[in-house]
């Protein structure tokens, strides 16, 4: 082959490549969302108690100051490089795929991994921090990467009765998702405060966003939704906490559930459970801590701490198992909560990802996640 005709392919590969990166980079700007300091929302955000120049802030309180440490980076860096943590399953995570087509009259819930969950209660169906994009990220060309596929593709979703979402970082709040479950059905979106402005500027209609602070409740059929608190932050682009973050606490007439959402441990929780407590079913983040990043998620020992804390029942973990975030190895969250809660007492339930559990008869625990390490 001639020099001229190599470097003719040569450049048409490389032209051809920043095309493609080019194109991949054009979701980036629409993926980080929207501006909710603007008009009527902009004004909600300055009348919120948590709100104060121009960001939002935790609560002080007996184990948080309300301020991060900041991990160092250099640290951080080594211990990602060259840690022998095993941050990854050496087999296939084992899918559960059937749906249920009749929502529960009692309390059902379906976990799909990482956060995402299906929760039935008294004949409603609510659906938690959906992500179903193959990449946690501004861009599906780079990013954390799912371990496994989605357990249930989007369109053989039964009819949901609204989403819950806790706070807007990428693997929480899917721009590609969003706009599927838009498209697809017509339920509306339940949303900390400022969080509707990304939705909106995905294309969803802003009569079918509820914004909430905390301690604001929302109607869906005959469930109380509450916006209740929680430790952490938000940001999709170059700033952060420009938008709120909650936990959540889904009340029935006689069944309740509570989701953590991200936080680090604190009072807060204890003054939810004392509120809306005692919940039947807890949904408790409990994955991706590390001593670099104490304040933002918390260890599975304060995950439990946690269930007790909001006078819970049932206990079904959440924030592990689909996307490494951290680096601790994949399996630890879960062994670690499985040996406190069997020293604590608690009633533990793991499903697979995809698994329906009945909350007042959930399967014995059967470690299914040591078959695939």
């Amino acid at each position: 082959m001639g020099l001229n005709r190599a470097g003719r392919i040569a450049a048409g590969v490389g032209a051809a490549g920043a095309a493609a990166v080019a194109w991949a980079a054009r979701e980036v700007p629409v993926a980080f969302g929207g501006d909710p300091t603007s008009g009527s929302r902009g004004d909600r955000l300055k009348a919120s108690p948590q709100y104060r120049e121009g960001t939002f802030h935790n609560p002080p309180g007996p184990e948080r100051t309300g301020d991060f440490s900041r991990p160092d980076s250099s640290s951080v860096a080594r211990e990602l490089l060259f840690g022998k943590q095993q941050r990854k399953p050496s087999r296939p995570i084992p899918l559960v795929r059937d749906i249920a087509q009749q929502a529960s009259e009692d309390l059902a819930v379906t976990w799909f991994g990482h956060s995402s969950a299906l929760v039935e209660i008294e004949g409603h169906r609510l659906l938690l921090d959906p992500v179903w994009s193959e990449r946690c990220s501004p861009s599906q060309s780079v990013g954390p990467r799912r371990l496994h596929n989605p357990p249930v593709e989007l369109e053989r979703l039964p009819e949901i009765d609204a989403v819950l979402i806790s706070h807007d970082h990428y693997d929480h709040l899917d721009m590609h998702t969003i706009r599927a479950l838009a498209r697809l059905q017509s339920m509306p979106f339940v949303v900390p405060l400022g969080v509707g402005a990304h939705l909106e500027r995905w294309g969803v209609e802003r009569s079918r966003v509820i914004e909430l602070d905390w301690e604001e409740t929302a109607e869906v059929g005959a469930l109380r939704l509450v916006c209740t608190s929680a430790y952490h932050f938000s940001g999709r682009g170059f700033s952060n906490n420009g938008t709120l973050w909650s936990s959540w606490a889904i009340l029935g007439s006689e069944r309740r559930v509570f989701y953590s959402g991200d936080s680090g441990y604190f009072d807060g929780f204890r003054k939810t459970g004392e509120q809306f407590g005692q919940f039947d079913l807890t949904l408790v983040q409990i994955g991706a801590y590390s001593e670099h990043w104490p304040d933002i998620h918390m260890t599975p020992e304060e995950g439990l701490r946690t269930h007790l804390d909001v006078r819970g029942e049932l206990l079904v973990p959440v924030h592990w198992c689909t996307f490494v975030l951290g680096l601790h190895d994949w399996s630890e969250p879960v062994e670690r909560l499985c040996e406190a809660a069997d020293a604590a007492g608690v009633t533990l339930a793991v499903p697979r990802p995809g698994e329906r559990l009945e909350v007042t008869a959930p399967p014995k625990l059967d470690h299914w996640w040591r078959t695939v390490v």
